[in-house]
């Protein structure tokens, strides 16, 4: 069996995100979590930045829930589902990834 490439990886995470609700989810739950541990380092409760997942992931699985009712590529491959998180958004900014 041959190792599944970061870029094949992108391509089959874009399969689990074609519902356009789904994706905004996911940015933002991005969103939220980037102003969360922003909000963590300047009032300097670094402790609580463990808590930072918990911020993203309920948004992200209720929009596998809800609208892909599929399962979130996140429990495969973590690290590499977030990157591909970043990269979805980056796409959506710039109109690589179209609405339904």
């Amino acid at each position: 069996m041959q190792k599944m490439t970061f870029k094949d990886y992108y391509s089959h995470y874009l399969t689990l995100h074609q519902h356009p609700v789904n994706r905004m989810l996911h940015v933002l739950g991005n969103l939220a979590t980037i102003f969360y541990i922003i909000g963590c380092v300047t009032t300097d409760n670094f402790f609580f930045l463990v808590f930072s997942p918990l911020i993203v992931y309920p948004f992200a699985w209720s929009g596998h829930a809800f609208f892909e009712k599929n399962k979130p590529a996140a429990f495969s491959k973590p690290i590499w589902a977030k990157c591909c998180d970043w990269i979805m958004i980056k796409d959506m900014l710039c109109n690589k990834i179209g609405k339904r």
